[in-house]
C-alpha cells in the first residue's frame, strides 16, 4: 500500500498535468476556445500547425532531428513566417523561460542541457515546417510520411495531427526533465561508433560489461542505443564501459569511437526511471491516430493507433532507436518506382547523412530546411 504522502504527491502531479493540459489545448487551432477565464494561462495565443493534405501525387517525406542537432543561433529570422512567433510565445508560457532567446543567444552550456535542448529542437523543427510551407507549399501539403529521431518523433506526430503542439511540448518538457534526472543517477554517456564489416557490436558491449563487473559495478549497462546506418552505431551505458570500448577500439574493429556531448545513456535501461513520468503525462494528453504514416523508433514500423503511440513513446526511452530500419521501411521501393522528395526539417543535417548511407538513390532527392533565415 502506498504511503499517504506518495499518494498525495501523485494526485498533485495529475492535477497539475490536467490544469496545464486544459489550458494548453486552447492553443490548438483545431478546437474551440473554452469559457472566459481571467487567469494568466487563458491569455495563451493560438498556435496553428501545418498538416499535410492527403494527396500522394509527387509526395514528400519529412524527417525531424533529435537531441544533439541544436546550435546557438538556430531560429534566427524564422519568426517572420506564419505561426512561428506564436509557437515560441506559447513555449515561453509552457516552459517558464524564454526559449527563443536561448536558441538565438545561448549560452551554449544551457542550450546543451537535456532539459533545454529537447524543447528547443522540438519547437525549432516545427518552425522549420512553417518556413518550408512558405517557400514550397506543395512539399508540406503532399507529405505522405514522417519520422523523427528520438525527441524528433514528437514533432513528427504533431505534424501528422496525432498530438496538439502545446500538449506535445508539455510532454517533451516532462520527458526532458525525467531524462535529465535519470542521467544524474550514475556516470554514463553515449559513444558514436563506426566499425568495419567484421565488427560485432553486441559482443563488444558484452566485453565492456564484463570489464565493469571486474571493477565492482553491479548490473552494468552497455548496449547499442542507435542503429544509424550499416556499420554506424551509437553505444550507450556506464562511463567505465564506454572508456573500455574507446581504449580497445582497434581490437574491436572500430574505425571511429567518439563520445557524444550528451549527459546520459539515452535509449538504454539507465533511463528506466524516466518512463513513469512520461507514461503519466501521455495518459493525460490527447493522442490521435496519425493522419499520415509516422514511423516508430522502437521497431521502425508505422504507428497504427493512439494506444500504439502512447506505448511506443514510453518504450522508446529504454529501447534502441532503430533509425536504419525505419528508413528501410519508408524508402522500400519496387524496381523502377520513383522516390519521394525528402526534407530534413530542423537543426543539423545528420539525418541526411544517414539517409545517404542507407539509401543513395533516395538521398538524391534530399534537401535540408535551414533553421536560420534572413531577417529581411
Amino acid at each position: 500500500m502506498l504511503a499517504p504522502k506518495v499518494v498525495g504527491m501523485a494526485a498533485a502531479f495529475r492535477g497539475k498535468v490536467r490544469k496545464v493540459v486544459y489550458h494548453s489545448r486552447r492553443l490548438s487551432s483545431q478546437e474551440q476556445p473554452g469559457p472566459p477565464d481571467s487567469s494568466p494561462e487563458s491569455q495563451l495565443p493560438a498556435v496553428k500547425v501545418r498538416r499535410p493534405r492527403k494527396d500522394p501525387s509527387g509526395h514528400s517525406v519529412l524527417l525531424f532531428p533529435g537531441q544533439g542537432s541544436q546550435f546557438v543561433g538556430m531560429g534566427k529570422g524564422l519568426t517572420k513566417y506564419p505561426n512561428v512567433k506564436e509557437m515560441f510565445s506559447a513555449a515561453q508560457k509552457i516552459l517558464g523561460y524564454d526559449l527563443l532567446t536561448l536558441c538565438l543567444e545561448g549560452p551554449e552550456k544551457e542550450l546543451l542541457k537535456t532539459v533545454h535542448c529537447q524543447p528547443a529542437v522540438f519547437v525549432t523543427s516545427l518552425a522549420a515546417v512553417e518556413k518550408l510551407h512558405h517557400e514550397n507549399p506543395k512539399a508540406v501539403e503532399t507529405c505522405s510520411a514522417a519520422a523523427g529521431f528520438s525527441v524528433g518523433e514528437f514533432a513528427a506526430l504533431v505534424f501528422a495531427g496525432a498530438m496538439n503542439f502545446s500538449e506535445a511540448l508539455y510532454a517533451v518538457k516532462v520527458r526532458a526533465e525525467a531524462m535529465q534526472k535519470a542521467s544524474e543517477l550514475v556516470p554514463s554517456g553515449m559513444l558514436s561508433v563506426v566499425g568495419r564489416p567484421q565488427a560485432h557490436y553486441k559482443y563488444a558491449c558484452l566485453q565492456a560489461r564484463e570489464h565493469c563487473k571486474s571493477l565492482g559495478i553491479e548490473d552494468p549497462v552497455c548496449s547499442v542505443a542507435n542503429y544509424l546506418f550499416p556499420d554506424g552505431r551509437v553505444i550507450a551505458g556506464h562511463k567505465q564501459a564506454l572508456d573500455f570500448l574507446q581504449q580497445n577500439s582497434r581490437r574491436l574493429e572500430f574505425i571511429r569511437a567518439k563520445p557524444l556531448p550528451v549527459s546520459g545513456a539515452f535509449h538504454t535501461e539507465l533511463m528506466a526511471s524516466a518512463t513513469k513520468p512520461l507514461r503519466e503525462v501521455l495518459q493525460q494528453v490527447e493522442v490521435r491516430r496519425p493522419e499520415i504514416r509516422v514511423y516508430s523508433n522502437v521497431d521502425g514500423k508505422r504507428y497504427m493507433s493512439e494506444s500504439h503511440v502512447r506505448k511506443q513513446l514510453v518504450k522508446q526511452l529504454v529501447s534502441p532507436v532503430k533509425w536504419e530500419q525505419a528508413l528501410h521501411e519508408i524508402y522500400e521501393r519496387s524496381q523502377g518506382e520513383s522516390f519521394p522528395q525528402t526534407f530534413e526539417v530542423g537543426p543539423g543535417r545528420q539525418l541526411g547523412v544517414t539517409l545517404q548511407k542507407c539509401n543513395r538513390k533516395a538521398s538524391q532527392l534530399y534537401a535540408h530546411v535551414d533553421v536560420t533565415a534572413s531577417e529581411t
